[in-house]
């Protein structure tokens, strides 16, 4: 990097700390805060909700196996990501925006205390929100590795700072910060993007063209779409991860859908994220199968190939831009992430925890939302810098491994309890199930994983802990139903349609509250 590039990326932090500044006005309430008022448009939810699903995880984890593998990291990845949102559009975005506009809550979790009850709504609230730490605290290691082979920096001041400039703007401005920032991402990582894909078309040239570089040696077998560990299996277990996962169940994509006015513009929003994701990966992933003719990697999982041939490829200036488009990809994951555990936390877990949030007012709740946003960041950070240890290992394994194996687990009583097949699973079908998939991902991890020759398959040790959980939650259900009329009139209100409130059952009175709650209703 020269000064150019220092100038793109410097200008860049301004450009985001100055949005954070510009949406404070915006933000009134929590309400505000964690959903947008329910006044965002569909077509920025859409854009928001595509980026928010981005890291620098894709050019540095999915760069390595697009570099070993080739085509099989968009078929086992971004393929099944667009599939399950464009499902989701139907099955899950119009209900998840309705617990804002019907059932008034801010936090993607907070019905559950009625739908199950208050220890299924915890529990579920405190796995997820550990959980978004690892998850988070990988996306910091990954920018904080680019960002030290272009810069020289170490890891963990790589870390610090892009995780100031975050914390500043999606603190001050919440989710209304959250998807303008993600808007400029999203213009700056198409030009970052379109400018490396024709700076490899261009070397493309001395290797055969477009059409006949694919016969080159160092491209053996990248026109696979499934080989080495990600097979068919593990193509079906992806997708149905990824569709609890990017419809809701990681939490930050149910906000998107909840940030729209009502549940038509929720579907639109879902539709757009689901064809980005279909299309934009093509043009970001295919410089990366590219990578084996232009560079050598330095790394064993070829996970600074893209690293390498951006400096290679690209003059200053551009350069610089491709730089910020890595980090645009990270901070809006990262700002969407902690803007919901934010959520959860303040509305779901510390009315449980003080009796004194019980009594949060409008200006009390913004206030700890905005420090819960930045003990989160904090503590994801602290956690980025033991990527790599013996206990998490590298970048990519925590993602799929951990990330995709205890997603399962802890959303599928999220989600499935919004859908109406599923009214008979109450409490004991939700914990039985989240707790037995969480013990089944360490028994495959580690015990089995341990005890096998050559250890468990990849696609087994993600998909295991979702099937057994999806499972045991319909026969539990079956076996012992526990539809209430409460849970019932909850159900039929998220699946009414029609945007009129009126249409659907009003919802009883809560079946358990937390003792001595007089928390004031969020404001639409």
């Amino acid at each position: 990097m020269n000064s150019l590039d220092w100038a793109v990326l410097i200008g860049y932090f301004g450009v985001m700390v100055g949005i954070g500044i510009w949406s404070h006005k915006r933000v009134d309430n929590v309400s505000d805060f964690f959903t947008a008022g329910g006044k965002m448009p569909w077509w920025l939810s859409g854009i928001s909700h595509h980026m928010s699903g981005y890291s620098a995880v894709m050019f540095t984890g999915y760069a390595g196996i697009a570099y070993t593998y080739g085509v099989t990291s968009f078929v086992t990845w971004s393929f099944p990501i667009a599939l399950g949102i464009a499902i989701g559009s139907k099955l899950f975005a119009p209900r998840i925006n309705r617990l804002r506009s019907r059932l008034h809550v801010a936090s993607p979790l907070e019905y559950l205390k009625n739908r199950y009850d208050l220890k299924t709504q915890q529990a579920l609230a405190w796995s997820g929100m550990l959980l978004k730490i690892v998850d988070v605290g990988a996306k910091w290691a990954a920018i904080a590795t680019l960002l030290s082979v272009f810069t020289g920096v170490s890891l963990n001041q790589g870390i610090l700072i892009t995780g100031v400039v975050t914390a500043i703007y999606c603190t001050i401005g919440g989710l209304w910060a959250d998807a303008l920032t993600e808007l400029g991402q999203f213009i700056i990582q198409l030009l970052a993007g379109l400018a490396m894909f024709f700076a490899v078309l261009v070397e493309l040239g001395d290797h055969g063209g477009f059409f006949g570089v694919w016969d080159q040696p160092e491209l053996q077998g990248h026109e696979k779409p499934l080989v080495g560990p990600y097979g068919t299996i593990f193509l079906l277990a992806f997708l149905f991860i990824k569709l609890f996962e990017y419809n809701g169940g990681m939490l930050n994509q149910a906000q998107r859908y909840m940030a729209t006015p009502n549940a038509r513009e929720a579907e639109r929003s879902a539709r757009l994220s689901a064809i980005l994701w279909l299309v934009w990966p093509l043009v970001l992933f295919f410089p990366m199968w590219m990578s084996p003719l232009l560079v050598e990697s330095q790394k064993p999982d070829g996970s600074d190939s893209y690293a390498l041939m951006t400096e290679q490829l690209l003059p200053h200036g551009l350069l610089g831009l491709v730089i910020v488009g890595f980090f645009s990809h990270t901070m809006a994951m990262c700002s969407s992430d902690a803007n919901a555990i934010a959520a959860v936390f303040t509305r779901d877990v510390a009315p449980v925890l003080s009796a004194k949030a019980r009594m949060w007012g409008e200006r009390s709740g913004l206030i700890a939302a905005r420090v819960t946003t930045v003990v989160f960041l904090g503590l994801s950070m602290a956690v980025a810098t033991q990527v790599n240890s013996p206990a998490f290992k590298d970048i990519i394994t925590v993602v799929i491994k951990w990330v995709a194996g205890l997603m399962g687990p802890i959303a599928i009583p999220m989600m499935l309890g919004l859908l109406r097949p599923f009214r008979r699973s109450g409490p004991t079908a939700a914990i039985v199930s989240w707790g037995t998939g969480l013990l089944a991902f360490w028994l495959v991890n580690y015990p089995i994983h341990w005890a096998v020759d050559g250890g468990v398959p990849l696609e087994y040790q993600v998909s295991i802990p979702l099937a057994v959980s999806l499972v045991l939650y319909v026969l539990i259900g079956f076996l012992k139903p526990e539809d209430t009329p409460e849970r019932l009139a909850i159900i039929e209100r998220l699946n009414t349609d029609g945007d009129d409130d009126s249409a659907a059952a009003s919802v009883p009175a809560p079946a358990e509250e937390v003792p001595g709650t007089t928390r004031a209703p969020v404001k639409d």
